[in-house]
């Protein structure tokens, strides 16, 4: 019987995510469009991963990535701030969930749409509200290179706010009480109590958002595909879009291949090394 309620998801994972993996990978090695046929296939070795590290394009959006990881953290402690904030000191703390939450249940597409509106360089209520400040030469925003990334990355905050909030509020909940009970008796202040209780006491937590955040973070490819295009000048764009750009648009699907193998070792060695390193900070 597990073999029976388990067998259709292990089936989709067979099929969508194993084979489809070592197809990829022995795609890396090849020079092949997907629009020519399986007997073009030609092997070409390690010509791809040359030809990657110096692909400026390829090189720009991998440095994005990286920059697009300090959301991470910068997300995560403003959900810890606002957890502790709702779970102690807020009414109604429900209806603030739902608030931060929905973002994250809005179409990507019209959250993209609207902030493109919010962040227009000539008439967005943003630079509207910077004028009427007294801000002479307001940010171009989203048609800047400079401040596009940026621009991206608070977008990247404000969505995924809402499930970092959701999780950290229920790590809060269940810290027993009586913990705080004790510090409070013993003349502890809150900040103390936060410091020696609930950041420690919230530190898998945090593990888990930190390494599922990462993750996903490298995978971003929807809403810099429609909030900017990976422009202005490459400015935005990520290692998921230029792969998509080189294999859909450029049917280059051998060299397409070669990123996601680039990709994939990144992710797996930041993990890995993220898994060595909790021991040294993760209290369970």
């Amino acid at each position: 019987m597990g073999y029976f309620f388990t067998g259709p998801m292990l089936l989709g994972v067979l099929v969508f995510t194993l084979i489809p993996m070592i197809f990829s990978f022995m795609l890396s090695f090849t020079k092949w469009s997907f629009v020519t046929g399986f007997d073009k296939i030609r092997w070409s070795g390690l010509d791809n991963f040359r030809q990657l590290f110096q692909d400026e394009v390829f090189l720009k959006s991998l440095g994005n990535n990286f920059i697009m990881l300090l959301a991470v953290p910068i997300g995560m402690a403003i959900a810890l701030i606002l957890g502790v904030m709702i779970t102690s000191h807020v009414y109604a703390p429900g209806v603030f969930k739902v608030i931060y939450f929905m973002p994250q249940i809005s179409s990507v597409v019209a959250v993209a749409v609207v902030w493109q509106v919010l962040f227009h360089p000539s008439y967005g209520p943003v630079n509207g509200f910077l004028s009427a400040l007294g801000v002479d030469n307001p940010p171009k925003w989203l048609a800047d290179p400079t401040y596009a990334l940026p621009s991206v990355m608070l977008l990247m905050i404000w969505i995924d706010l809402g499930v970092s909030l959701i999780i950290y509020i229920a790590g809060i909940k269940n810290i027993p009480a009586d913990l705080y009970e004790a510090a409070t008796i013993d003349g502890a202040s809150k900040f103390a109590q936060f410091r020696s209780i609930t950041f420690p006491l919230l530190t898998p937590t945090t593990f888990f958002l930190l390494v599922t955040g990462i993750i996903g973070n490298f995978k971003s490819f929807a809403l810099v595909k429609v909030l900017t295009d990976g422009g202005p000048a490459n400015s935005t764009s990520v290692v998921v879009y230029d792969m998509y750009q080189t294999a859909f648009v450029d049917l280059q699907t051998g060299y397409a291949s070669s990123m996601v193998m680039i990709l994939f070792v990144i992710v797996l060695a930041i993990t890995g090394l993220q898994w060595l390193g909790q021991r040294y900070w993760v209290n369970y």
